[in-house]
């Protein structure tokens, strides 16, 4: 056993390696053979993608789970705990779990050197083998091909949709995006796509590849209506398949659309009134996340979501013109210098008549100032502050009980904002809406 706290371990990972993100599978690859890593359970799901990894990811499991399965689900980034990336049958990994797991890795690596990302991953993939697990659902961190989560055959590829981001290291173009997450497509299996106008490169490498390849709005679909939603898609021998008349969520439910899609290639029972309750209780700390907090008296809504590219933005954007609040929404928010602000403003403007902006602990954050300069070029309402909880409790202080308080833009923000609601003794826990 390491005499080595979790935290001591993360301290240790952040300084293991020069650089922070080191593109390739050699050291990984060496290190798991080192370690005998086979694969982590008999079914595995990767799923990469721009955004909505996390509640796929979320979606799936909770499909998998319903059927008594035993899963094990792998995803980054954490908001307030690194065991929140390592979850076994549908529980964080302990921290006495994960020392173990990084411990082994320790001695397996010797001389190599593992990057954070890299060296938790196997710590995962060991945590999953030791398990016994009868799946596993993955999420890319960055990209697909050169990504440590590449490591294993996937059964299923999940891209859920194709957007500009970290073009430093996958390029500027969809295409280039694109090219990146098809790495993780594997001969003769199946891929799933909910980006309803995929890249050229993806077709290609499913073609390449001969993986069958089930997109959005060609071969699955959902049909939205007031109060439910209607799915049909396809099962692995190409029969149709459809759902109807499903609960509204609190989730994409274009993600729920592309979990179903995913769960029917995988020969489960198909059985609507265990599905639709396994998808109407996935919850995903962060995503489109509402709480109540009461605050000196008042009964506040706020509204917590981690979108922090273009793409995102959108979502989010689209979700709130669909539900504006009685009176006002306010926002708190705050970007990290490899964003596009441009992007994310252009959207969200419009839905907020408020903006508190700040600086994010950390070093790639923008400046509170360079969020206020861009929100006062487009004649917003907007005042800086020191940190996430100053810009929360002056919100709080403004807000009556018809307005909605936004909090986005990074998962740094949203953390803080967590943070800050344990504090808050009249906080109602697990308010829906």
């Amino acid at each position: 056993m390491s005499t080595r706290s979790l935290a001591d371990w993360l301290y240790y990972l952040e300084q293991l390696h020069p650089s922070a993100i080191d593109m390739g599978l050699d050291r990984s690859r060496e290190v798991a053979r080192r370690l005998g890593l086979g694969r982590p359970a008999p079914q595995v799901v990767t799923v990469t993608g721009t955004n909505g990894k996390g509640s796929t990811c979320a979606f799936i499991a909770a499909l998998l789970r319903a059927q008594g399965l035993k899963v094990g689900v792998y995803s980054s980034p954490h908001l307030l705990r690194y065991n929140e990336r390592v979850q076994i049958d549908a529980r964080e990994a302990s921290d006495e779990e994960l020392c173990s797991a990084c411990a082994a890795v320790e001695t397996a690596r010797g001389e190599i050197s593992l990057t954070y990302f890299e060296m938790g991953t196997l710590a995962a993939f060991w945590l999953f083998e030791h398990a016994g697990l009868d799946a596993v659902v993955l999420e890319v961190g960055l990209g697909g091909r050169l990504d440590a989560v590449n490591l294993v055959d996937a059964d299923v590829a999940v891209v859920t949709s194709i957007g500009l981001d970290h073009a430093e290291w996958l390029g500027d173009s969809r295409e280039s995006v694109a090219f990146e997450k098809a790495g993780i497509f594997r001969a003769g299996k199946p891929v799933v796509c909910g980006d309803p106008n995929p890249p050229a490169p993806l077709m290609q490498q499913a073609g390449t590849l001969d993986s069958p390849f089930y997109q959005c709005g060609r071969d699955y679909d959902l049909v939205l209506r007031a109060d439910t939603w209607d799915w049909r898609g396809r099962n692995a021998s190409g029969i149709e398949i459809e759902l109807r008349d499903l609960p509204l969520l609190s989730l994409p439910m274009e993600n729920a659309a592309l979990a179903l899609q995913v769960y029917a290639l995988l020969g489960l029972p198909w059985k609507a009134e265990r599905i639709a309750s396994a998808l109407v209780a996935t919850r995903v700390t962060g995503r489109l996340d509402r709480r109540l907090v009461r605050w000196h008296g008042k009964s506040l809504s706020l509204l917590l979501d981690v979108g922090h590219n273009p793409h995102a933005a959108a979502y989010l954007a689209g979700r709130l013109a669909l539900r504006p609040p009685a009176g006002r929404r306010l926002a708190v928010f705050g970007l990290l210098v490899d964003k596009d602000l441009a992007g994310v403003l252009d959207v969200l403007t419009p839905q907020v008549q408020d903006w508190a902006v700040v600086s994010l602990p950390t070093s790639r954050s923008r400046s509170a100032a360079e969020l206020e300069a861009a929100l006062c070029s487009r004649s917003a309402v907007v005042l800086p502050y020191a940190g996430i909880s100053e810009a929360l409790e002056a919100q709080c202080a403004q807000a009556s009980e018809q307005d909605e308080i936004l909090v986005f833009g990074s998962f740094y923000c949203v953390a803080e904002a967590l943070e800050w609601l344990k504090l808050q003794q009249e906080e109602v826990n697990g308010f829906a809406g």
